[in-house]
């Protein structure tokens, strides 16, 4: 099993898929990489040899963030637009949808379940 930036990528897909498996990484940062690093995208993870899953690991390690570090990395935007009050930051602080979209109804998935109003009924 092929282990890069702390996952363990499937071993029976192709590489351009089993590298979308890192946070960070989609199915076109995938394409460049196998570019980058001359492997046939198409090819199955198991079929690489232990030096191309080398370059493919040195090459993600020198050129891009992924995992752990870009998930610090957003929480700390995060953190700095609440730490500014901004308005963004203080939709974050609500936990309320921050990109316009309407409060009014829907938004559940951000506000959570439905509680009813105690004296509403009529």
């Amino acid at each position: 099993m092929a282990r890069i930036a702390g996952v363990n990528i499937p071993t029976h897909k192709q590489v351009q898929i089993a590298l979308s498996y890192i946070h960070g990484i989609g199915r076109d940062t995938a394409v460049k990489i196998c570019e980058a690093t001359d492997i046939e995208g198409t090819r199955r993870v198991n079929e690489l040899s232990d030096a191309e899953v080398l370059k493919v690991r040195e090459y993600i390690d020198a050129n891009l963030m992924v995992e752990g570090d870009l998930r610090r990395d957003t929480q700390m935007n995060i953190k700095r637009l609440m730490d500014l009050g901004c308005y963004r930051g203080l939709r974050h602080r609500r936990k309320l949808p921050v990109r316009g979209q309407r409060t009014h109804t829907n938004a559940r998935t951000r506000k959570g379940p439905a509680r009813a109003i105690a004296g509403k009924k009529k």
